[in-house]
């Protein structure tokens, strides 16, 4: 596919055109790519392997992909580190120490940091699992500046660590404390220096809960998330990151805090509304939140669900978030959901394990679950989409093709990534210019799925 660019006094050029991944779920973080000419179904032993890259280090950081390079996090040996490998051939071309490697209390992913580098420009900048977060210079690693969620900001490392991909939006990098007056911040990229802190008041009362969506049997109870638990102190930090929405001329960064869904001010983190429901009790909210047709969404495991919200403006210029439906047949623990042609995509359930399911987006009925089938085909994992089809690799390793339907399952491949590890496969799948990128803690594979 080419573009047409301006040059001069109207002189006309053609270029290739790329389609990056420069930060966690994709360009707008919505875990969609708009790339196209990709194999619609894969043979029977999956995509042909272009290359793979080992002696990354642990870690289930999933990678970007911008202007050529290949960027993760990882821990090797004492060390916490940004790699950046060459896109063509998985070549390695810089490696940086960030600082000492973060002893996580937990035994689950304390291999290494889970952060997706998100890259702007000639910049990158990451988050390490004990809250440090650093801006780097993407041509060579060159560090050039670092914060402290927790001594900056009085940030609390939760159960199992910092684990935010940052926000970049204009001039501001947006990360998530957790202390209670400073749940959110924002820092300007080029000094790191900060420009606003946010302070979210506490939850109001338990309400009594409005009937649940259709297809799904009702609300946890107390409400979702409004005790303590794995979060953090202060209120609490989760493992999700935020996404940027504009809504009724207002700018705002939304984010699943230990204790619920929150909206804030880009222009001044102002405290804007909030949405508990789909928090759950422990405070372990880890999937990244969703906008799309004007409703706001998210989910959660262990016990919770998911509810989405339509957000209101008020004369007084305040902002009102009314649910519009809660269903418990969307309990994602950390795979991520994806929203196409008005379904909702996402694996339902813990760390019991769970399938894969599908929900119509506007009114949160179930349309079918991969539990229901009798082979039970797409077990608990995470997804990305990209050309009319649903990459998801399994927490086992088995890496799916799908064709998203309302009505039913239809799978269009499947292939078992070699050498598996023992541990979870945590880390997403990627699509980016053509090939599909898969790790497993140490290694990165490179898939070739462009059409011939």
């Amino acid at each position: 596919m080419l573009v047409l660019a301006l040059s001069g006094a109207g002189a006309l050029w053609a270029a290739p055109q790329t389609f990056d991944w420069p930060q966690w779920r994709g360009p707008v973080r919505n875990g969609i790519s708009q790339e196209t000419g990709l194999l619609k179904e894969w043979p029977k032993e999956g995509p042909p392997l272009a290359w793979k890259a080992t002696g990354l280090g642990g870690g289930d950081s999933t990678p970007s992909i911008a202007a050529g390079r290949i960027y993760a996090m990882a821990n090797r040996g004492e060390d916490e580190v940004v790699w950046a490998l060459s896109e063509r051939d998985g070549k390695e071309l810089w490696v940086t120490k960030l600082g000492p490697a973060y002893a996580q209390r937990a035994t689950q992913s304390k291999e290494g940091p889970a952060c997706t580098p998100t890259v702007d420009g000639d910049r990158l900048y990451v988050m390490g699992l004990g809250g440090d977060v650093s801006c780097l210079q993407a041509s060579d690693g060159k560090i050039l500046w670092q914060r402290s969620l927790t001594r900056d900001f009085g940030g609390r490392v939760p159960m199992w660590s910092y684990r935010e991909s940052p926000l970049v939006d204009g001039n501001k990098v947006i990360c998530t404390p957790g202390a209670q007056d400073a749940m959110v911040v924002a820092l300007d990229k080029m000094t790191g220096e900060t420009i606003w802190k946010s302070a979210i008041p506490a939850s109001p009362p338990a309400e009594a809960a409005p009937p649940a969506a259709p297809g799904g049997p009702g609300a946890p109870g107390g409400g979702g998330g409004r005790r303590g638990g794995f979060g953090g102190g202060g209120g609490g930090v989760a493992y999700a990151s935020a996404i940027a929405i504009d809504f009724e001329g207002q700018r705002q960064y939304v984010q699943f805090t230990a204790r619920g869904l929150i909206g804030v001010s880009a222009a001044d983190g102002k405290f804007l509304w909030r949405y508990d429901r789909p928090a759950n009790g422990m405070g372990i909210n880890c999937s990244t939140p969703i906008f799309h047709d004007g409703l706001v969404f998210a989910a959660s495991a262990y016990g919770a669900g998911g509810g989405a919200v339509k957000l209101s403006k008020q004369p007084d210029g305040t902002f009102k978030a009314e649910e519009v439906y809660f269903t418990r047949r969307m309990q994602n623990h950390h795979g991520g959901m994806i929203v196409w042609d008005g379904c909702l995509y996402g694996a339902n359930g813990g760390n019991e394990g769970g399938y894969l399911a599908c929900l119509d987006f506007k009114t949160g009925e179930i349309l079918w679950d991969a539990r229901d089938l009798p082979e039970r085909p797409a077990p608990k994992g995470s997804l990305t989409f990209a050309d009319g089809r649903l990459y998801y690799r399994t927490e086992r390793g088995t890496v799916l093709l799908i064709e998203p339907s309302r009505k039913e399952y239809l799978e269009r491949g499947r292939f078992e990534q070699p050498d598996r590890t023992r541990l979870p496969a945590w880390a997403h799948p990627v699509v980016a210019n053509g090939k599909l990128y898969i790790r497993d803690q140490d290694t990165l594979y490179a898939y070739d799925i462009k059409a011939k």
